[in-house]
């Protein structure tokens, strides 16, 4: 059941995102409505490789996207907490299906705005609620694989919407993009429909006052036993500790928080300068820069997509067995490799104009396919699985709405001044996002506890073991019951 809450929203996410990019890209719209960028793609042989989609109209409808979504984050916290999940994700379908319609049936650039404006906000509450719930109703041994759940589904929303683009690309007229926008409309629906029969989470429901033993039953129905009170118990105790934080976003500035306010703000920026957004979003334009036509870049895309995908099915099995860290690691390595050996190729076979051969063509295609591999397996799921499950109840939902803004405000950025960057270090943005790649491993290493196997509510346990976030424990002297012998650490 939660597991279709993120099917349904990363379908939504994924087609009105790629979608709605690549309808703008690819076809009649960016002729009529971005003409400029449009011209100099076709007719201005001059341009370099790097420069011909340089256009900040083209960089802010793209990022528009994350803004909407930066703000709505933060109203989705109060949501989330004061109303529970269920709410917060059903406020994101009618936006989702709102943002959808108009954007199909745009005149002029700025109803297409106002469309993607409200499909950021879309996003926005889904992220901030959708993680939460898939971690709250989750049994701790599976939560990896419930949440990894979320991104797999993201593939899957970004394969449908790669097919899509590849179905319409040929459609005469105004049609083609009308109707891959307009599709968005039907995994909006179906998040919207399927919302209302979501139950709330036990969580949620304990948080907002309601019946104990309401909660006890729904524990009971998704954990498949009755012997549910010690889980209860742990809950209910969250719970009163919650009701005493009055001001969540300024207690969350306090010592013993430090860890977890450190991880909301840098795992979500990690994830982001992966450079996985330069991937996801402007890899049609990449394939172009390097000589792809416009059907094939499309194809490329649809096998990344496929490719990528894959790895986060493999990732949803092994998450709960190898451990979080190791994930990180492994994907970590991967995409620093691949990074490199693009920028290298890029930097000795593409010139200023014309295309690489073939053969270059084709090796650059798999090793972005070998990238994003590296990023589904690990950063793309991982990136919401450990900053849904490592937040006391009292600070969780100003937390996630820390850890949704940072993305969406670091993705922003990014898609902003990517193809400007493009345009300037050329083949060196690889080698950009490479070395972020290589600073984020190590802060992994160093510096992120194993969670795996750690019920949610008794998290607090990994920091005050850790050797460097246990001096904030120290300093605040707080004093809490270690997990039961039971309960392993990693």
């Amino acid at each position: 059941m939660a597991v279709a809450v993120a099917i349904d929203t990363s379908e939504g996410l994924q087609y009105n995102g790629k979608v709605t990019w690549w309808s703008d890209v690819n076809g009649t719209i960016l002729e009529k409505i971005l003409s400029r960028v449009y011209i100099q793609m076709k007719e201005d042989t001059n341009l370099s490789n790097y420069c011909k989609f340089d256009s900040q109209l083209l960089t802010s409808f793209t990022s528009s996207l994350y803004i909407s979504s930066l703000v709505a984050s933060f109203l989705a916290a109060t949501v989330t907490q004061d109303y529970g999940r269920k709410p917060s994700i059903i406020v994101g379908g009618v936006a989702f299906l709102f943002g959808a319609v108009l954007g199909g049936v745009a005149e002029n650039i700025y109803m297409l705005i106002i469309g993607r404006l409200l499909l950021g906000v879309g996003i926005g509450f889904t992220n901030q609620s959708v993680p939460l719930y898939l971690s709250e109703m989750a049994p701790p041994k599976s939560r990896g694989a419930f949440n990894c759940g979320f991104q797999l589904c993201i593939g899957i929303g970004s394969v449908v919407a790669s097919l899509t683009n590849y179905g319409t690309e040929k459609i005469k007229g105004d049609w083609g993009w009308r109707i891959s926008l307009l599709m968005a409309a039907f995994p909006a629906l179906v998040l919207l429909v399927g919302a209302l029969f979501l139950p709330e989470t036990p969580n949620s429901l304990i948080q907002q006052g309601r019946d104990n033993e309401k909660a006890k039953r729904l524990l009971e129905k998704i954990r498949g036993i009755d012997d549910v009170q010690e889980e209860l118990d742990d809950l209910v105790a969250a719970s009163e500790a919650s009701k005493a934080i009055k001001h969540p976003f300024k207690n969350i500035l306090q010592g013993k928080y430090r860890p977890q306010l450190v991880m909301s703000i840098a795992i979500p920026f990690f994830q982001q300068v992966t450079g996985i957004n330069v991937i996801s979003f402007y890899a049609p334009i990449l394939f172009m820069t390097i000589g792809s036509g416009v059907s094939a870049s499309l194809m490329s895309t649809l096998i990344l997509g496929i490719v990528a995908t894959s790895m986060t099915v493999v990732s949803s099995f092994l998450v709960d067995k190898l451990g979080r860290r190791a994930v990180f690691h492994v994907g970590g390595i991967t995409m620093f490799i691949t990074q490199m050996m693009i920028g290298v190729i890029m930097g000795d076979k593409l010139g200023e104009h014309g295309a690489m051969s073939k053969g270059y063509n084709i090796f650059i295609v798999v090793l972005i396919c070998i990238y994003s591999c590296g990023f589904a397996f690990s950063w793309g799921p991982l990136g919401w699985l450990v900053t849904s499950e490592i937040f006391p109840l009292e600070i969780r939902s100003a937390a996630q709405s820390i850890n949704v803004g940072v993305n969406f405000f670091s993705s922003a950025l990014i898609s902003q001044t990517f193809l400007a960057m493009l345009c300037h270090l050329k083949y060196a943005s690889f080698f950009f996002f490479g070395a972020w790649v290589a600073l984020m491993t190590a802060f992994v290493y160093l510096l992120l506890p194993e969670t795996k196997n750690i019920p949610i509510e008794k998290m607090d346990t990994i920091w005050r073991m850790h050797n460097f976030w246990k001096r904030f424990y120290k300093q605040n002297k707080i004093q809490e019951p270690l997990l039961s012998s039971h309960e392993p650490i990693a």
